[in-house]
């Protein structure tokens, strides 16, 4: 199913982390929670990851989006997760510099909730990044963030 232009469902929904616990954290959009999820994530694609795409020219890899409940307990993912509810997702990022670039032009040119750029103890860096439907709830916050494990 695709979500924008260049966005799938299945980029959102894919975990090797789920694969390998065996657990389904695919999303029916014929359920209420499968048509807010899927709508969730629509929106994310055109409000910020298909500007973002156009900017830097070259396609945007999703590291992590929709999470399951149970997918996002066993990562240990906060218990209010916006990847729960298809507003988030983690982006792959070619530098640092490169995500505080990319992070200065969504803060000027798209209607974001949270840019988060996150790093754990490993030296792995990501961008978190999330839309409300309801532009008015977005609370534009930008986060520098260290996971500890």
């Amino acid at each position: 199913m695709k979500l924008s232009e260049h966005f799938s469902l299945r980029e959102f929904t894919r975990s090797s982390t789920a694969e390998s616990l065996g657990l389904d954290n695919s999303v029916d959009p014929t359920t209420a929670q499968g048509v807010t999820v899927t709508r969730n994530l629509a929106n994310l694609c055109a409000e910020v990851l298909e500007p973002l795409r156009e900017h830097v020219g070259r396609p945007i890899v999703v590291t992590s989006g929709y999470r399951c409940k149970a997918l996002n307990n066993a990562i240990g993912g906060v218990a209010n997760s916006q990847h729960l509810v298809g507003e988030a997702a983690d982006l792959s990022i070619p530098s640092v510099a490169k995500a505080r670039e990319w992070m200065r032009w969504l803060m000027d040119n798209t209607r974001f909730d949270q840019l988060i750029l996150e790093h754990n103890c490993h030296g792995i860096h990501w961008l978190h990044v999330s839309c409300k439907v309801d532009a008015g709830k977005n609370r534009q916050q930008v986060i520098h963030s260290l996971k500890k494990g």
